[in-house]
């Protein structure tokens, strides 16, 4: 089905023959002689040639008028509607926050029976589950030394999964500023009374260590969340036990002796939400797995009707017809010369 925008811009089309009816007429040449002794030859060749020419005439003006009626056709812009599809929508805005400090480069996990790092299992199972949120509208936040936003909320899962991709450790920083990443949540996603009909915000925060940065306290950022109608989901992230060498001989460490897990609690308590505890791969996905009960993705689902821009077809052929135009009439006969 094809959809004009602006179908005003059809009211454009009487406008030539306007400007030719209203507008005063040219004013005539002056009357110029030809230096020839072979008047009558010429004049001869001349009424030979009027046929040609008022077809050439036509043309030209049919070139015109056509090209006038391609180029108001483009500007009323001419839109292709597709056929209706349903969009699933949840009305929750979800923003994720993902420690990439120095910590997270400790190579306590598993992923396809090879030891890798923290952020890599991160990215790998979280971009799975950006994947999966039909209908949300999706943000990520990166912290370290500082949080900034590195995907403002939105509905193109793809690119927010592309950008976690992309997150690299220390980018930020080497400490962990998690109730600044809280605060930004808060600031980005705005206040559940300022549009009483949007859906829940939740902020699931994922972090291996604790508060050692930033200006705002997390049970502070927690607080000001929970005021502000948003829920925070907290993860915790690294293993327990790793078997280290060294010159005596291997030993096991808890790697995850930094981990503030009562901090991340009582963030979680404070705004409703629920802490994880992600000791490897597994776990991390069975985490998520959970967050997609608690947070189911779909509630409904509206109807969405593909447009695609029709007007550079008729703008291309007007352009084209006014490209002959202006070429024929640089090929035409130049006048022979005249004297006054």
């Amino acid at each position: 089905m094809i959809h004009l925008a602006w179908p005003w811009a059809l009211l454009l089309l009487p406008l030539p023959w306007l400007v030719r009816r209203l507008a005063p007429p040219a004013r005539a040449p002056r009357a110029l002689a030809l230096r020839t002794p072979l008047f009558e030859r010429l004049a001869g060749g001349a009424a030979a040639a009027a046929p040609t020419r008022d077809l050439r005439g036509r043309l030209r003006l049919g070139m015109a008028v056509a090209a006038w009626l391609l180029l108001v056709a483009a500007a009323a812009r001419p839109q292709w509607l597709g056929e209706p599809l349903e969009l699933p929508l949840t009305g929750r805005d979800l923003m994720l926050a993902v420690d990439v400090s120095e910590s997270m480069q400790v190579e306590d996990m598993e992923l396809e029976g090879r030891a890798v790092d923290r952020l890599t299992v991160v990215q790998e199972v979280a971009g799975d589950f950006i994947r999966r949120r039909t209908g949300d509208r999706l943000g990520l936040i990166l912290f370290a030394s500082q949080a900034y936003v590195q995907t403002p909320l939105t509905f193109d899962r793809t690119t927010v999964a592309a950008m976690l991709q992309e997150a690299a450790i220390g980018l930020a920083g080497k400490k962990t500023a998690i109730g600044d990443a809280i605060g930004l949540a808060v600031k980005r996603m705005g206040n559940e009374a300022d549009d009483e009909d949007r859906g829940p915000r939740v902020l699931i925060l994922l972090s291996d260590g604790a508060n050692t940065a930033g200006a705002v306290e997390p049970r502070q950022a927690a607080d000001l969340a929970a005021r502000r109608g948003l829920r925070i989901h907290t993860v915790g992230i690294g293993a327990e036990r790793l078997r280290v060498g060294s010159i005596f001989g291997s030993r096991v460490v808890n790697p995850s002796a930094d981990l503030d897990e009562a901090m991340l609690k009582d963030v979680a308590a404070a705004t409703g939400g629920r802490y994880f505890r992600a000791t490897d791969t597994d776990a991390l996905e069975e985490v998520y797995r959970l967050l997609d009960e608690l947070e189911p993705a779909v509630r409904d689902a509206r109807l969405f009707r593909p447009l695609s821009a029709l007007y550079p077809w008729p703008l291309a052929v007007a352009l084209l017809l006014a490209a002959g135009l202006l070429v024929d009439g640089l090929r035409r006969p130049g006048t022979p010369q005249v004297a006054p």
